[in-house]
């Protein structure tokens, strides 16, 4: 398997993860456009996968840009088209932000330089991104008892990531170093991203894996066929609330209410600092086809109404740790997230 994405001859390839499991297909993106337009339409999804499509696709735009033409206000205007591709994940933000101040510290340079300081900060990103899960994995693979049966939810692996993955990555971690585990796989609608990406990733992986429809989760924590929740995130204010995909919040209840420990394994990049509590996380709102179509095919009479929203936002009072690459944290998350924040 190639990487989620990378940057080649000055390209931005990646994996088109509409079509998983059935075409391994990787596009060759040759525009900012393009690279949006991927991000925006799930071509990539996954919060760590669209900050780094952000940050190449934000250094083809610049790559492109010419010396006889206003290039500090075209700059930021290639910013914004990719501000206004996915409005939860909070690393597509922190991604932007971090090539903004790389483009601002040297703006009075000549163009080609700022080109290839871009360039450089967007790979930096990438490589920071791959060694960031190694180390939120083996963090949380010292909770992982050595017989686990996990659940996880949507998809938060190496297609999420620049590489190896965030929740994933611990199930793949737990798995390497010999723990017998076996991982519950939430089909996670309307997009499918548990039964067509993570059963791929895991699958591929040689871990033993059983795919469940979303509404089957709490009657199998009932039977004791789970033992543990581990899902990604793609926004966690400051006091612990974790937004990720919808559908996180009816299993955090749900393992409250059996006794099941929830955890949450993302970047520091992912906590947004500038909020209090959850309550201020937007949330994506998508199109309603996804979930009145499969495949184009339509699964509802026609003129049914529907709601998508993207995510959902899980309390902090049902997560029992979040792991992050700094550490392990737990209640109460508002100054256990700072001091994670200070420590960094």
């Amino acid at each position: 398997m190639l990487p989620t994405i990378k940057w080649e001859n000055n390209k931005v390839i990646m994996i088109d993860q509409r079509k998983l499991p059935f075409k391994e297909i990787y596009l060759e993106l040759n525009s900012y456009h393009e690279v949006a337009e991927a991000i925006s339409n799930m071509t990539i999804r996954g919060a760590p996968a669209i900050g780094i499509a952000a940050a190449f696709g934000i250094a083809l735009g610049v790559l492109k840009l010419n010396d006889g033409e206003n290039y500090i206000e075209k700059f930021y205007d290639i910013c914004e088209v990719f501000k206004k591709t996915r409005p939860t994940a909070k690393n597509l933000f922190w991604a932007i932000d971090r090539i903004k101040r790389v483009f601002e510290s040297n703006k009075n340079l000549p163009l080609k330089v700022i080109k290839e300081k871009i360039i450089e900060e967007a790979l930096l990103i990438e490589k920071e991104d791959i060694e960031i899960n190694k180390k939120i994995s083996e963090n949380g693979e010292r909770l992982i008892k050595k017989e686990e049966k996990i659940l996880t939810h949507c998809n938060a692996g190496e297609l999420a990531t620049g590489g190896f993955g965030t929740a994933i990555g611990v199930i793949k971690s737990a798995f390497y170093n010999g723990k017998k585990i076996k991982v519950y796989v939430d089909e996670t609608r309307p997009f499918l991203q548990g039964a067509r990406l993570t059963c791929w990733e895991l699958k591929k992986a040689g871990i033993p894996h059983v795919l469940i429809t979303d509404n089957m989760a709490g009657w199998l924590m009932k039977k004791g066929k789970i033992t543990c929740v581990i899902v990604g995130a793609d926004r966690i204010a400051s006091n612990g609330d974790t937004a990720n995909k919808i559908g996180t919040y009816s299993l955090a209840i749900l393992a409250k209410e059996h006794g099941i420990p929830f955890y949450v394994a993302a970047p520091l990049s992912t906590i947004d600092f500038s909020i209090g509590t959850g309550e201020e996380i937007p949330i994506e709102e998508r199109n309603k086809k996804e979930v009145l179509e499969i495949n184009s095919i339509s699964i509802a009479p026609e003129g049914t109404e529907a709601e998508n929203p993207a995510f959902d936002v899980t309390p902090s009072s049902f997560i029992t740790a979040i792991i992050t690459e700094k550490g392990v944290v737990r209640k109460p998350y508002l100054k256990s997230l700072k001091k994670l924040k200070e420590v960094s």
